[in-house]
């Protein structure tokens, strides 16, 4: 990086923040268009097995050793809350819940991150900013649920989901994993995957996956959420070393704006009443939150997705 032109680091910071909010964003629209015609576990399973397998063979060219077989063993532990019940929890819900909601409830994430790690990792209790910040987050779930509101089995999914990315973000913290954050991924989209077909052919959704019916908006989807599954890990990654955690960590409240503006502008959905109301609570939640630990100097949550192990949440249930 010491010799790269400042042109060229300008630039090379630009697509990365691109990469990470507006492609992070618009992924909750892009699931929605992919199981419109595509069973939702077949079609998460599915493009994990395959983006999990480039970012593994990627990682492997680098002439690291193989990982051990407790780095697997860790791998499939993590899959479970990050992939299975994370990624596979919010595309099934959003059979039911409109993207842009579905985003506004998932980006409620960083307070189950603080609170779990509080209870159960050692933090300090939350500081009076946090707390606001957590209240002002499930007040604009609370506006989205409301009787009226989105389906509530969805958002309650949504939810569960959510709190899953936390377990799973707070397992990688402190399990033993191979040091490149794209190779821990790689394994665990792999596993994540493998699972999410199985459980998608055990309820199923084999019968009714019909290739010939999908759609080419549902084709097109389930590629570009593969490419993003690839691209936006290291750009992410690679912005934890070239810019601030906490500039970085704003996408976690940029997020659901590019999700809620995409589902409008591309899908029609409710951009009035409740939907803007629970955008203001849960975006100047996120702000509390992210502001906070800008303050104290700690790294800014993940929604899941990676982070260095021992100095911030590796997690890759945020590559959605």
């Amino acid at each position: 990086m010491g010799s790269e032109k400042p042109g060229g680091t300008r630039i090379r910071l630009l697509l990365a923040f691109t990469a990470i909010y507006v492609l992070w964003g618009s992924t909750y629209l892009a699931i929605r268009l992919a199981i419109q015609t595509l069973p939702p576990f077949l079609m998460a399973g599915s493009r994990f097995l395959v983006a999990g397998a480039t970012l593994y063979a990627y990682s492997s060219r680098s002439g690291r050793s193989a990982p051990s077989a407790r780095h697997w063993l860790n791998a499939a532990v993590a899959s479970v809350p990050l992939f299975v019940l994370g990624n596979g929890g919010v595309t099934w819900a959003e059979q039911a819940v409109p993207s842009g909601a579905a985003a506004l409830i998932v980006a409620t994430l960083p307070a189950w991150l603080l609170l779990l790690d509080w209870g159960y990792g050692g933090r300090s209790r939350p500081r009076a900013l946090e707390l606001v910040g957590i209240g002002l987050g499930m007040a604009g779930v609370a506006v989205l649920s409301a009787p009226g509101g989105v389906d509530p089995v969805g958002a309650g999914v949504l939810m569960l989901a959510a709190v899953a990315w936390a377990v799973g973000s707070l397992f990688n913290r402190y399990a033993n994993v191979p040091s490149s954050p794209t190779l821990t991924a790689g394994m665990q989209m792999l596993v994540g995957g493998a699972i999410l077909v199985g459980l998608g052919l055990a309820v199923g959704e084999g019968r009714r996956l019909d290739p010939a019916a999908a759609s080419w908006q549902s084709f097109t989807a389930w590629g570009y959420l593969t490419v993003v599954a690839v691209v936006a890990l290291p750009a992410y990654t690679w912005l934890l070393t070239a810019a601030s955690p906490a500039l970085v960590g704003t996408y976690a409240f940029v997020n659901p704006l590019v999700a809620v503006v995409f589902g409008w502008a591309v899908a029609g959905e409710e951009l009035a009443g409740r939907t803007s109301e629970a955008t203001a609570l849960v975006v100047l939640g996120v702000i509390f939150l992210i502001g906070s630990r800008r303050r104290t100097g700690l790294p800014a949550s993940m929604p899941a997705t990676e982070k260095v192990k021992g100095r911030s949440l590796r997690s890759t249930a945020g590559v959605r």
